[in-house]
């Protein structure tokens, strides 16, 4: 793939990184402010992206706001919240069209940066404090999409996996927050959290398009500078964990598709050197529709609606998903298991690890050739203060192993196994 230039400064209380492109007929901007996951505030953080989008000091509604960006030849915004690894991540997205390619000289990109300072400067509020009905509205909206995740079964089984497997680490936590945390929020504590938030968070800003590096610097400078009092983190890399026996756990449900889902511990991380051969070992075992999982699980036997799995690349973690009726359970379990352990024989081929290698990279590539999956591959980078390039990412899939392959399988270790079931319908062997 052709080099990625990336131009990397840090002043004004933020970290800018410029990608000069010519692919792109629109500007993406990125601002990801990251935090420590934590008890105590992830429902506010949660909360904060539905408040921003609903309008600012100069934008006072959702519609004026809307209207702004349709001003800006259909801008798009987009805030969410979400997990990586142990860090809380607020990104704020801005899609915008290259005044390069317009007949107009209206000023686009200095627009949009504009924009930017007062959605996330000049939010609606009065008094110290948030809109109290907008603060009321997006509650709803956040219970709403806590509903959600335990309405979908799949979802709802893979966070009460992560509840029981990760139940003392900080990535037990739910990215979308409690309901019983609601009740305690409003307007002026919400308000006080997110000023400490805008001082305290690191923030990165991302700039991705046909654009001057020197220019943009100015935009930033002039629009997102802000005072800047880091917190001190604990950046301790965690022990290994080692697994003494491992923890089944089963929940009864009004359900018709029982949820068998696994949790190992593979102790790999991004910046590990064994990280490569991670993503051709996942792709083998159950992340491609050539997989071991869905090609055992799956069609052989006839087991599984579904069966696949993934790997956390910032917590050493990777999961099975499958969905199954719920008498299966005994079968189901087992295949999936002698499945893993003929990854750690070496039950498979080079001309395997060769079709996998191969379909790793084109993923890869398929990422990086959209604006926003290239940040954020790029952002990795941050998250764990290592240095890898997509291209360098890339060429170290391409030299994986059979031997690097098995070496890495032999490092995962079962830790929890999930269950979730009709009512009465126990997983006792």
């Amino acid at each position: 793939m052709q080099s990625i230039n990336e131009d990397t400064m840090s002043a004004g209380g933020y970290n800018l990184h410029v990608i000069p492109s010519k692919k792109y007929k629109t500007i993406n901007i990125v601002a990801k402010f990251k935090a420590p996951l934590q008890r105590e505030t992830i429902t506010q953080r949660a909360l904060i992206p539905y408040v921003l989008q609903k309008g600012t000091r100069k934008y006072p509604s959702e519609r004026e706001l809307r209207t702004a960006l349709d001003d800006l030849y259909g801008a798009v915004l987009n805030i969410n919240s979400s997990k990586k690894g142990d860090n809380h991540i607020i990104t704020v997205r801005m899609e915008v069209a290259n005044e390069n390619y317009l007949s107009s000289k209206q000023p686009v990109i200095a627009e949009a940066f504009a924009l930017l300072n007062e959605l996330l400067f000049h939010p609606k509020s009065d008094n110290n404090a948030f809109d109290q009905k907008i603060v009321g509205r997006e509650k709803q909206t956040l219970k709403q999409k806590m509903d959600s995740i335990i309405d979908d079964k799949m979802s709802y089984a893979n966070m009460r996996l992560i509840d029981e497997m990760c139940s003392d680490e900080p990535y037990r936590l739910h990215v979308h927050g409690y309901p019983e945390d609601l009740d305690k929020i409003d307007e002026q504590n919400l308000f006080t959290y997110y000023q400490r938030l805008l001082v305290e968070d690191q923030l990165d800003i991302y700039v991705l398009g046909d654009v001057d590096s020197s220019d943009i610097q100015q935009q930033v400078t002039k629009n997102l500078s802000r005072e800047h009092t880091p917190v001190s983190v604990d950046t301790t890399e965690q022990p290994v964990k080692n697994i003494n026996e491992v923890n089944q756990v089963t929940d009864e449900q009004n359900v018709q598709q029982a949820k068998l889902h696994l949790g190992f511990r593979t102790n790999i991380r991004f910046s590990d050197p064994d990280y490569f051969a991670l993503q051709v070992f996942n792709g083998i075992f159950g992340g491609f529709p050539s997989s071991k999982l869905f090609m055992n699980v799956r069609e052989k036997h006839s087991l599984a609606y579904y069966a696949a799995s993934r790997f956390e690349s910032h917590k050493g973690l990777l999961f099975v998903f499958s969905g199954i009726a719920p008498s299966d359970y005994k079968q189901a379990k087992d295949i999936i298991l002698e499945q893993m352990e003929a990854m750690k024989k070496g039950d498979f081929t080079d001309e395997q690890i060769d079709e996998t290698k191969n379909m790793v990279v084109n993923q890869l590539q398929e990422t990086t050739d959209h604006p926003q999956g290239l940040i954020e591959v790029l952002y990795h980078q941050i998250l764990t203060d290592h240095p890898l390039p997509p291209d360098d990412l890339m060429e170290g899939v391409k030299k994986v192993t059979k031997k690097d392959v098995l070496k890495v399988a032999n490092k995962i270790a079962l830790d929890t196994i999930y269950f979730l079931t009709e009512k009465g319908g126990s997983s006792d062997e």
